[in-house]
């Protein structure tokens, strides 16, 4: 078993950056592929970004290639998203989420057993 704390969030303005954090506890962080989810008002639960567990594969959807990083430190046992060059419609709820399968369609939210609470990101225009 596996909790997920996010944190990190906040206000930026449009063309800022902020890095949001997902620290995990147990001894088996390495043992999950992790992956950051958004949800903003009104709108579904998306996929942000996904990173296997040795970190050797990633995914990222079309709305953040290019600006966003995913990235993880097993022995912190902590998951990273570096955003840059953020847009107002960026503005969600920034879930991290936690998958002990194998890597593979780690892009939908089904997928991910554990998650956190949430952090907010807000992009002012």
């Amino acid at each position: 078993q596996v909790q997920l704390v996010e944190s990190g969030g906040g206000l930026v303005q449009a063309g800022g950056s902020l890095r949001v954090s997902c620290a995990a506890s147990g001894r088996t962080f390495s043992s999950y592929n992790m992956g950051w989810f958004r949800q903003a008002p009104g709108k579904e639960r998306e996929f942000v970004a996904a990173i296997s567990r040795s970190a050797d594969n990633i995914y990222y959807a079309d709305s953040v290639r290019g600006r966003f990083t995913i990235s993880r430190d097993n022995a912190k046992k902590t998951v990273y998203l570096q955003m840059n060059s953020l847009k107002p419609e960026d503005t969600a709820v920034y879930y991290c989420a936690a998958d002990r399968a194998a890597w593979g369609s780690n892009t939908v939210a089904w997928k991910y057993y554990y998650w956190g609470q949430g952090t907010q990101v807000t992009v002012s225009s």
